[in-house]
């Protein structure tokens, strides 16, 4: 599989990578998650689980993985992979999250699944967390869907040690997510200590239905920063899972430039993803081994301007994409 250096922090990543927010608990908003575990929730099973589709992801080249405290046991369940395959520090590249609690105490339902919060001392106990799971093997360091309200990208004290963790040699960046991520990400750019930008990479939700985030992630790259992509597939909306009726019409566009291209509705929408020049990763989040092949398709797709212009007008207002995506039911 392709690799490039992401952006300016010297890391070797492949242009897919496979995000674990799927697998590393028993509830996820993706369509059909319940399904994709065989409704087997005990921890024992869900590791093994995991750990088939890292397998898979690795027998078809990807060597960037995504984690983050708020995934269950994503975190563990990767690093005992790693263990168990001796996969060295350097063969892989792997990300990681803080600023998210996991809060449902492994359950399908739960009045809150996480809990955010920005402040100092999360990011010091899970930074500490996270380095117990995965230590050498964490190459980048991200926080979790930082936004305006939130006032991380504010926090002198936040700031500082993010400063000091990179100071130490891993990478950091930030995710985003909701209706104002091109204004979080223009922030981001000009957080600046000692004159020297703070953040190499950005995370951020881009697909059909959600493009608005796009001349943002170009600047962003022009800049020097690393992008990565998450939600490529719109949590199984860009998927042949999606039979919604108010979703037919864009379906059938889908299903007929798919079959034009010779490929399946997912790997469509990854590989349009793909076609920007601003993206280094795309993250699948395939929680099946099966769904993981078909993913790997898309770096291969012929993407065209005929798809392009025939898909373009997908594009939902961010306010309404978000509005879905917050309605969407944990299963």
């Amino acid at each position: 599989m392709e690799q490039r250096t992401l952006g300016r922090t010297g890391l070797s990543v492949t242009r897919l990578g496979l995000g674990l927010a799927a697998l590393g608990r028993p509830g996820y908003i993706n369509l059909g998650h319940a399904g994709d575990l065989n409704h087997a929730y005990a921890v024992a099973a869900m590791a093994a689980h995991c750990h088939t589709v890292l397998d898979t992801a690795w027998a078809a080249g990807i060597r960037y993985f995504d984690a983050a405290r708020s995934y269950g046991r994503a975190e563990a369940f990767l690093s005992d992979w790693l263990t168990a395959r001796a996969i060295g520090s350097a063969d892989v590249t792997i990300g990681s999250k803080w600023g998210y609690t996991y809060t449902a105490d492994w359950q399908i339902e739960a009045d809150k699944h996480e809990i955010k919060d920005h402040s100092v001392a999360v990011l010091a106990r899970q930074w500490d967390e996270t380095m117990a799971h995965l230590g050498r093997h964490l190459k980048l360091y991200q926080i979790h869907s930082a936004t305006l309200d939130s006032g991380v990208l504010e926090n002198l004290a936040v700031l500082g040690r993010l400063a000091a963790y990179r100071d130490d040699g891993v990478a950091i960046g930030l995710t985003l997510s909701g209706t104002n991520q091109a204004e979080v990400l223009d922030r981001a750019l000009a957080v600046r200590l000692d004159g020297t930008p703070l953040f190499d990479t950005v995370q951020a939700t881009w697909n059909l239905l959600e493009p608005s985030a796009g001349p943002a992630l170009a600047r962003a790259h022009a800049a020097g920063m690393g992008v990565i992509v998450k939600e490529a597939l719109a949590n199984g909306r860009l998927t042949q899972r999606n039979t919604d009726p108010a979703f037919a019409a864009a379906r059938r566009r889908l299903d007929a430039q798919a079959t034009r291209l010779g490929t399946a509705v997912d790997a469509l929408a990854l590989a349009a993803v793909l076609a920007c020049p601003w993206a280094d990763v795309v993250l699948s989040g395939a929680a099946t081994p099966d769904h993981l092949r078909a993913n790997v398709a898309a770096p291969e797709i012929p993407w065209d301007d005929e798809a392009a212009q025939a898909l373009a007008d997908l594009a939902e207002s961010p306010s309404r994409y978000w509005q879905s995506r917050a309605a969407l039911a944990w299963n």
